[in-house]
């Protein structure tokens, strides 16, 4: 496993655990998956043996249920808390200061630990940072939170919630991948010169960057149905990003989606949070930290994903309606 530099009292890893699927009902996993005691439960205990350290969940996630069983999978596999790094997010509806700290302080409890990184879940468009820094500072004085981190924030947002706050907002969680690049304008780079991280949600972009999917074999998948990524025409035109991917791929012995996820955390700044629905899909995970792209396979990655133009639009939400009514 690999971990990045950062000024933090523990350390985070490259690869980390992403744990949505482990409360809520549209991944369809099931009751014997999502149970601390099932499959969940030996994700999260494979993932420690592995040199995972940074778990990350949401309130909002099964509306607190993937806390609980996270909490509960820790507290089994007896996790160190001197080196486990527990994220959790807030949804942000009314983030004021006292509700910051009444929802923290519930998310700490369903985890049965402190918070290690309490992350705003989205930018509120009505209420400022100010008064969410607030909270978040009130919990970090009363030892349940310690770092602060964003979610889907601007690179300008987050520096003045990281104003707001009076000391460092370490990490923002930000869609990244392959076909999701935009972090690399701005956020990456600040990243970089700053000491911060960027938490990669979606860095196998649900699974299409696994190279298991085509025009031909879309996902039934609820969630993945309504991505316009997984639409006949974005399959099409996906294939020669998949083309290279696998071509990398046979050149380290390894699977498309190993390779996407080594070129995610390509840069010392970003930890990868993919989720996992089994202890061999953790363990395929956990093997691209061991990946390292030369310069040319970086580049040839990247300008396959830079030719691709996935549906958008008019046309993408034409096709969504569409594939829902079965037509």
């Amino acid at each position: 496993m690999r971990y990045l530099d950062l000024p933090t009292a523990k350390s985070w890893s490259a690869i980390g655990l992403g744990t949505w699927q482990f409360g809520s009902r549209e991944w369809g996993y099931g009751r014997d998956y999502a149970g601390a005691d099932g499959e969940a439960g030996r994700i999260v205990a494979r993932a420690l043996e592995l040199g995972v350290t940074v778990f990350d969940t949401a309130e909002a996630y099964g509306f607190g249920r993937s806390e609980r069983i996270l909490g509960e999978a820790l507290d089994r596999a007896d996790a160190d808390p001197a080196t486990t790094v527990v994220a959790t997010k807030i949804f942000p509806v009314l983030p004021v200061d006292q509700v910051v700290v009444q929802r923290g302080t519930s998310s700490a409890a369903r985890l049965r630990r402190k918070i290690d990184l309490y992350q705003v879940h989205q930018p509120n468009p009505v209420i400022g940072d100010g008064t969410t820094m607030a909270g978040m500072r009130t919990l970090q004085a009363a030892n349940v939170v310690d770092e602060v981190g964003v979610s889907n924030y601007s690179l300008d947002r987050w520096q003045g919630a990281e104003t707001a706050l009076g000391t460092q907002v370490i990490s923002n969680q930000v869609q990244y991948s392959l076909v999701s690049r935009e972090p690399d304008r701005d956020l990456l780079p600040y990243a970089r010169t700053a000491g911060r991280a960027i938490l990669a949600y979606s860095p196998l972009a649900q699974g299409l960057l696994s190279g298991k999917f085509d025009a031909d074999n879309r996902p039934a998948n609820r969630v993945r149905s309504l991505n316009p990524l997984f639409l006949p025409e974005s399959l099409r035109r996906v294939t020669p990003l998949i083309e290279t991917l696998r071509a990398i791929a046979d050149a380290h012995d390894a699977t498309p989606s190993q390779v996407a996820l080594a070129w995610t955390i390509h840069h010392p700044v970003v930890c990868a949070i993919p989720g996992a629905s089994s202890v061999a899909q953790l363990e395929s995970n956990c093997a691209a930290a061991e990946i390292r792209l030369g310069d040319d396979e970086y580049d040839a990655l990247t300008a396959a994903a830079e030719s691709f133009e996935p549906v958008r639009g008019l046309s993408a939400l034409t096709g969504i309606a569409r594939a829902q009514i079965g037509a």
